[in-house]
């Protein structure tokens, strides 16, 4: 049984890598501090940030929010604004994307430094009071300690936790208030949660974006970060598009889950878990894109 080694998660990715623009990320310092000050500067969340028309975000630039891969992610940063990264950008010069978004470029640049980083895709206790939210931060390796350290890419320093007032670290998020999706899945597998509670946002009244149905998806989803293919969070495959599951599918979601929350999962195994129909990365998904009139079935790069 081969470890996957926190060295492996330093080398970019095809989702990650800068491409004729790595160059430019020398810009940024390799601390995390930097990263995350930096990261936070290049993405216009589509939801959280505001009004386009307000932020002078013209209503055709929602396409953004689809695009894939870090270089053209970069190409488009430096479209909007020909600056070097680090450099303050207002609302119309940033990418407009989500988490995501985020979390790539943030991956990104802490791999061009020879950083340890991977995404994960779970759910937060810190946005909305009583809800767990759908969200995609990273996880750096921290040599020092000898863990992983759960990074947002997204969040302001100071940010306060609304369900009990306690300071949210960016640079050190509590496992407690990121949940995992393996861990949430466990959770509510073994009763110790409510499911109905995991959401991608508490007033979107769509069945798929609530409850188990999402809890599956982004197990598949985490599955994939562990696997070094970060995917954009729209996109559907296996499991994550059926409408029942039955009791043999359910056993494979628990194998996963109990494979998956080991900091240090075994790369044979996380493999053999990407290379099953139900669980792994097609080569075509289904993007569900709140940019599109209907879903698309789009193409994607593998690691």
């Amino acid at each position: 049984m081969v470890v996957l080694d926190h060295i492996d998660y330093a080398a970019q990715s095809p989702v990650t890598d800068p491409g004729e623009l790595s160059g430019r990320l020398d810009a940024v310092p390799g601390d995390l501090a930097s990263l995350q000050r930096t990261a936070r500067q290049l993405v216009f969340h589509y939801r959280a940030d505001g009004d386009f028309a307000e932020n002078n975000i013209a209503a055709e630039r929602i396409a953004e929010i689809d695009t894939r891969y870090a270089d053209r992610m970069f190409g488009r940063l430096f479209e909007l604004h020909d600056v070097p990264l680090g450099t303050e950008r207002l609302p119309h010069q940033r990418l407009v994307g989500c988490c995501r978004d985020f979390t790539v470029l943030f991956l990104a640049m802490a791999r061009h430094r020879g950083v340890p980083a991977r995404a994960r895709v779970g759910f937060a206790t810190y946005f909305v009071a009583g809800w767990n939210v759908d969200h995609e931060i990273a996880e750096v390796w921290d040599a020092a300690e000898q863990r992983w350290r759960l990074v947002d890419p997204e969040l302001l320093d100071g940010h306060l936790d609304p369900s009990d007032g306690a300071a949210i670290d960016p640079l050190d998020v509590p496992a407690d208030r990121f949940i995992v999706a393996p861990r949430a899945w466990m959770a509510c597998r073994a009763g110790e949660a409510d499911p109905a509670r995991f959401v991608v946002d508490p007033g979107l009244e769509i069945p798929q974006t609530r409850g188990w149905p999402y809890l599956v998806h982004n197990l598949l989803h985490d599955l994939a970060a562990l696997n070094k293919q970060e995917m954009v969070l729209w996109d559907t495959w296996g499991l994550a598009e059926r409408d029942e599951l039955a009791a043999a599918h359910l056993d494979v979601l628990d194998r996963a889950a109990g494979i998956m929350v080991s900091g240090m999962a075994a790369a044979d195994q996380l493999r053999e878990l990407d290379s099953r129909e139900e669980l792994g990365v097609p080569a075509t998904v289904t993007s569900h894109s709140p940019a599109a009139d209907a879903p698309l079935l789009v193409a994607v790069e593998r690691s």
